[in-house]
């Protein structure tokens, strides 16, 4: 059911202006396919996807000690009857402050499998859900000969985006780019061939350089064959 609804979208593709470094239009266009950015978003890989992501960040390197790792005496603190008290053991029993921690945390791994083909549909339906919220942006290909970052800031506020986060997708890597876009707290600059559906999900407003949507062209068609 779902490859009939993505087929369906497959007859004609989005349009969308392409606009200069300085906020205005430059009369032309580009075509988003819609096999990647029209499809019916499946909102069940996109969390499958943003889980896996969010989970194999941790580190997992959580550790307490418990009762056998607890620096202390093993002698019986009291005896065992006669006390009134409840009995009681050594001193690293879990009951006494400072003893060991009962089933305290371990290191582990977070680590979560996503298949190939879950992980496409997950980008393709955060790419195509983007696209129909309006939250999609074209701008012209630009590099600086230094870190600007003012210079960058003013592109995007030029645009008139209307969300309090943006991220700029270039085809390659850009350091000078890169730079710039990093002291702006509410914008990430990503490589177009990079980007996993939490950034394209957690990013706002996207906004493609014309370079970039070739080159997500070539990133599905090199997964598709692989």
């Amino acid at each position: 059911m779902q490859q009939k609804t993505n087929d369906s979208h497959n007859s004609d593709n989005m349009k969308l202006e392409v606009f200069n470094i300085q906020g205005g239009k430059t009369g032309s266009s580009v075509e988003l396919p819609d096999d990647i950015f029209g499809i019916e978003p499946n909102e069940h890989a996109v969390w499958l996807a943003v889980k896996a992501h969010l989970a194999n960040k941790r580190q997992g390197t959580h550790k307490s000690k418990e009762r056998g790792e607890v620096a202390g005496s093993t002698k019986k603190i009291k005896k065992q009857k006669g006390t009134g008290t409840a009995r009681a053991g050594d001193i690293k029993s879990p009951i006494f402050r400072g003893g060991g921690r009962i089933f305290g945390p371990r290191p582990r791994t977070y680590n979560q499998k996503l298949n190939k083909k879950v992980a496409r549909l997950a980008r393709k339906s955060a790419f195509s859900a983007k696209a129909a919220a309006g939250q999609i942006v074209v701008v012209e290909d630009f590099s600086f000969d230094a870190p600007k970052t003012k210079q960058l800031k003013d592109i995007i506020n030029g645009m008139g985006i209307d969300t309090r986060k943006t991220l700029l997708v270039t085809p390659a890597y850009e350091k000078e780019v890169l730079l710039s876009g990093r002291n702006l707290a509410a914008t990430t600059v990503a490589v177009a061939s990079d980007l996993h559906t939490y950034q394209i999900m957690n990013g706002g407003t996207i906004i493609l350089t014309a370079g970039s949507i070739d080159k997500i062209k070539e990133t599905f068609a090199e997964k598709a064959t692989a």
